[in-house]
């Protein structure tokens, strides 16, 4: 017979499919800050400890002033100066662990954050393990989400959980040991249980919690979404007569949250009350206890008073690992969501191109690129683009113009065929402004320029006026957005910013889509001079933007079915047939 191989059951598999999410969340996290991380602990670790000594030898010295107080030889003979100096020195060096500590841990959980909230971007901004990036671009809000919440709770990771658990594991086995030097099977027992109902506890409200956090977290996403439809449609439903649904099932699903949010605080209540009591049972244990090895001769009345106030500072760190235990499930729900993109290769970086043959900036031999849904976007397209030429392609919407534009950018992959161009400088067809001055929207690329060359760059794109009349002038700060800015206004920012980026190959993306006649004119009119020497590639379906080219490429469905040169018939019957402005 043939051996037969067990497979893991789901829930086992399950199981280590989650801490395999843990564990790549924390390599994530320390793979360039772990000294750090380990420093943190480190000096979280030494403040525990130090604190606790600092109470137990606080207690020995009182008690043992007062039992030498009793006869006046001891008295006498009775060493002050080296107890008080070691609490001196104990408090000192508490305070100053405590305070590297927290700087520490949070300098390197707040340093790790933002290497991984990098790593996640673009992550998503490519292509996730499994997903389309179409499918991203679609859900904003919950990219936005994932690169929010989900980081910062997994910040809890380190902060709330590795840290705590460091410092009461530590400072249970200091006081155990301490105790087996008196009596080995009480230090043992003592040892077994602190961790018991200390990690007991902790267990238990993890084990409670985190089915009603993540439902109230699945709730939550519900009704942040709830609200952004509202809020972005209010005028649609309005005039559907549709906003009171929405608003009684934006304020139903509120009180989901609400009752989650309540049945979390009294989970969270009921763990308190159990670490209270078995605190304060603990005590009085610690109490009898020392009071026996006193009785039996095998402790001094000064040791049991250090013992006691030991056990005391010893059972604090448990205390920090409820809170989190609190956001285990949190923690958990970002490890699992975040490790696709954590898990995922693909970089952001523009597709490196080679070079086109002499005497043209771009080349592309029977190109196709496939949808998500393996439909083609380009099929089998080949042109050349001359140095010097200005090219418009033309289409109706969603026929490939700007899945051209990308190809030639390097930022779109072709499925198949070859593609080669030189470097290149894109305007796409939204500005991307950002909260910022003016300065740094203009200089994005961070050059080393002078004010004169910033301003020169706002004249060229008829801005210059608009940004000398404000109070700040390169320093005036624009808003979300580019908020601040009219839509005309943001354009020519956006233009006076591809100015300065001293690139001879332009790719431009329906460069007056949504302005005015007028406005649209005078930025065409300033592009045509600028364009003088330099190569263009227009996407565009728009008259007034296609005249500026020399060649016509016509595109519909993804494929190159026509190309006119300007000066012919044909050229201005395919002008003809675009919308005019």
């Amino acid at each position: 017979m043939k051996p037969k191989h067990s497979t893991p059951a789901p829930a086992a598999r399950s199981t280590q499919s989650q801490w395999q999410a843990l564990k790549l969340l924390f390599q994530a996290l320390s793979a360039n800050r772990l000294q750090g991380m380990l420093l943190g602990m480190a000096l979280a670790c030494a403040t525990v400890v130090m604190g606790a000594l600092l109470l137990g030898i606080s207690g020995w010295f009182i008690t043992s002033t007062a039992i030498a107080g009793l006869i006046a030889t001891s008295a006498i003979s009775f060493d002050v100066f080296t107890p008080s100096a070691s609490i001196r020195l104990l408090a000192l060096g508490r305070t100053a662990s405590r305070y590297g500590e927290r700087v520490t841990t949070h300098s390197a959980a707040l340093n790790a954050l933002v290497d991984l909230r990098e790593r996640v971007f673009r992550a998503l901004a490519s292509r996730p393990a499994g997903q389309a990036p179409e499918q991203w671009h679609l859900q904003p809000a919950r990219m936005l989400l994932r690169l929010t919440r989900d980081l910062n709770a997994a910040e809890a990771l380190y902060l709330r959980l590795l840290v705590p658990s460091c410092s009461a594991l530590l400072s249970t086995a200091l006081i155990s040991l301490w105790l087996a030097f008196h009596h080995v099977w009480l230090g043992l027992a003592v040892f077994v249980w602190f961790m018991a109902w200390g990690v007991g506890i902790v267990w238990w409200l993890v084990r409670a919690t985190t089915a009603v956090a993540l439902a109230q977290s699945r709730h939550a996403e519900q009704m942040r979404q709830q609200a952004l439809d509202i809020a972005g449609g209010q005028a649609e439903l309005v005039m559907a007569g549709q906003l009171p649904a929405w608003q009684a099932r934006l304020n139903a699903k509120q009180a989901q949250v609400a009752d989650l949010e309540v049945a979390l605080q009294r989970r969270d209540a009921m763990a308190a009350a159990a670490w209270q009591t078995l605190h304060s049972l603990s005590m009085a244990a610690a109490v009898l206890l020392a009071a026996w090895l006193v009785l039996n001769g095998q402790m001094g009345v000064a040791n049991a008073a250090f013992f006691i106030l030991m056990a005391m500072a010893g059972m604090e760190p448990f205390a920090a690992m409820r809170r989190g235990a609190m956001e285990w499930a949190h923690t958990f729900l970002a490890a699992r969501r975040l490790q696709a993109p954590l898990s995922s290769t693909q970089t952001t970086n523009a597709i490196a191109l080679p070079e086109p043959a002499p005497g043209l900036a771009a080349q592309l031999r029977g190109v196709s690129v496939s949808s998500r849904r393996k439909e083609l976007r380009i099929a089998n397209c080949s042109f050349d683009i001359a140095r010097g030429e200005t090219v418009a392609i033309v289409g109706a919407s969603g026929s490939g113009k700007s899945s051209l534009l990308a190809l030639m950018a390097g930022e779109l992959a072709a499925s198949e065929g070859q593609v080669r161009s030189s470097a290149s400088v894109a305007l796409p067809q939204q500005s991307a402004l950002f909260n910022d001055t003016v300065r740094a929207n203009v200089n994005l690329q961070q050059l080393p320029l002078s004010d004169a060359d910033i301003w020169s760059a706002l004249e060229a794109a008829g801005l210059r006026d608009v940004i000398a009349a404000r109070p700040l002038g390169l320093d005036e700060r624009l808003g979300e957005g580019g908020l601040g800015l009219s839509k005309g206004q943001a354009r020519r920012l956006s233009l006076a910013r591809m100015f300065l980026a001293n690139q001879q190959f332009w790719l431009l993306d329906e460069p007056t889509d949504g302005l005015d006649a007028d406005t649209a004119g005078d930025v065409l009119e300033r592009l045509a001079y600028t364009l003088t020497g330099k190569t263009a590639v227009i996407a565009t379906h728009m008259q007034r933007e296609a005249a500026l080219a020399q060649r016509l490429l016509v595109i519909e469905a993804g494929r190159i079915t026509q190309q006119v040169v300007q000066g012919t018939p044909e050229f201005d019957k395919v002008l003809a047939k675009l919308r005019d402005g």
